[in-house]
């Protein structure tokens, strides 16, 4: 099983090329980062872990920034973000960014794609709330178009692009893309049309969902062995990491402190023995 992290980066925490270099050293797997653009401070939404909002969310280092500095000094390391709210950027731009890190780092980039909770960052970017995962569907086809290898059109209900040369493309192609979100119906439809794999956070009740989002995959005509499930910021214990080898997990991503250098390194060291 491979161990990925994920942390919230700032600028009070260990830098991104110090976190890059101690990882691959220890032999981790991947880097996972985070994504909200500002936190309005006036704000109905409520944290959805319950109680204040910690301090690090309004404070995130901009991902694709922060993952370039990583892959400039690793050579494995795997790079992705937990996860990119696809529908607050302009889909042509993003396409740019999310290919020229994947070209760079030479493929190793995955995708990990969400749809928020703060209703009040969205609609600083201009999102309707109850359009937002439509609207991430479009945005995902047309980056898609973008990746193409010819010259792709794509005309959506929320935008389009024309066919055009757009270099460079990822390295392999459309990136791994996992969907993050809470187990349902509509998640599992959205995961067997338009992505890879789940990251469901916490990797909480998979003994149960698991079964559920095969069946959709399956039933959306997808190969029943290429679906990737990786249980995303996990507080790791022996027994269930066991757990999640017996549901045939490849890839779980381990939560780290949003410390300075000295907590993460130490809490780096704690998750060493299960790397």
């Amino acid at each position: 099983m491979r161990i990925s992290t994920t942390v919230f980066l700032t600028d009070e925490t260990i830098t991104p090329v110090r976190l890059a270099r101690e990882l691959e050293q220890r032999g981790f797997a991947g880097l996972y980062l985070p994504e909200h653009t500002h936190i309005p401070v006036a704000r109905d939404t409520p944290n959805p872990a319950g109680g204040e909002l910690p301090r690090e969310y309004g404070r995130t280092l901009d991902p694709f920034v922060a993952l370039g500095q990583a892959a400039a000094v690793t050579e494995r390391l795997a790079l992705g973000t937990g996860i990119t709210l696809v529908a607050q950027h302009d889909p042509i731009v993003l396409a740019k960014q999310i290919a020229t890190l994947d070209h760079l780092s030479g493929g190793r980039f995955t995708l990990g794609v969400g749809f928020g909770w703060n209703k009040e960052e969205a609609a600083d970017h201009g999102v309707k709330w109850s359009t937002r995962r439509p609207l991430g569907a479009e945005r995902l086809a047309l980056m898609r178009a973008l990746w193409a290898e010819e010259p792709t059109a794509y005309k959506g209900e929320f935008g389009s692009v024309r066919a055009s040369y757009a270099y460079p493309k990822p390295a392999g192609g459309a990136p791994r893309t996992l969907i993050g979100g809470a187990a349902g119906p509509e998640l599992f439809a959205f995961i067997a049309e338009h992505g890879d794999g789940w990251l469901p956070i916490g990797g909480r009740g998979l003994t149960e969902t698991m079964p559920v989002l095969r069946e959709a995959w399956e039933a959306a005509g997808r190969d029943p062995r290429a679906l990737e499930v990786v249980p995303y910021a996990v507080r790791p214990t022996p027994g269930k990491l066991a757990h999640y080898a017996e549901l045939g997990i490849e890839e779980v991503v381990v939560q780290l402190p949003p410390g300075d250098e000295s907590t993460v390194l130490r809490a780096l060291d704690d998750c060493a023995q299960h790397v």
